[in-house]
C-alpha cells in the first residue's frame, strides 16, 4: 500500500442547455461498496480538515463545489492533489494519512466510503500512524 494506490478518477458528465448532470456510479467510479457518504461544508478559511489515517477504509473524495487541497502521506512520502473539479474524483485507500487544507469560499467537498463509521478504525496520531506502517 502506498501513494501511488491513491488515484485520481473522471466521472462522467453529461451537458445540455438545461446544464450539467456528473454521474457517480459504484462499480464503475468507485472501486467499492458505498456504505455510507457525507459531505464537508462551511469550512472556514485557513481551517484544515482530515488529519488522520484509516485502517480499513476507502474513499472517494470530490469538490462538489469549489476546491481544496488534500495531502496525502503514507509515512515515506508525501503529495499534493488539488480538488477543485466536480468531475473528477480522489480514491484514498487505507493506511494513508490525510489532510484537507486550502478550502475556496463556499467549498463543498463529497466523500464516499467503503465502510460505516468506526471510530476503531482511525489514527488520529501521526506517530502511532507511522510505526504502524513500519517508519520508525
Amino acid at each position: 500500500m502506498g501513494l501511488e494506490e491513491c488515484v485520481l478518477v473522471d466521472l462522467q458528465t453529461l451537458s445540455d442547455n438545461r446544464g450539467d448532470l456528473t454521474i457517480v456510479e459504484g462499480g464503475r467510479h468507485v472501486p467499492f461498496e458505498i456504505r455510507r457518504v457525507y459531505f464537508l461544508h462551511g469550512v472556514p478559511p485557513g481551517i484544515s480538515r482530515g488529519g488522520h489515517a484509516h485502517k480499513r477504509l476507502r474513499q472517494l473524495f470530490v469538490a462538489a463545489s469549489g476546491g481544496f487541497d488534500v495531502l496525502l502521506d503514507d509515512a515515506f512520502a508525501r503529495k499534493t492533489v488539488r480538488l477543485d473539479r466536480v468531475d473528477r474524483g480522489l480514491i484514498i485507500t487505507p493506511m494513508i494519512w490525510r489532510e484537507l487544507r486550502n478550502f475556496s469560499p463556499g467549498s463543498v467537498c463529497m466523500v464516499l466510503a467503503s465502510e460505516h463509521y468506526d471510530e476503531d478504525d482511525y489514527f488520529r496520531d501521526y506517530t502511532d500512524f507511522s510505526k504502524a506502517v513500519g517508519r520508525r
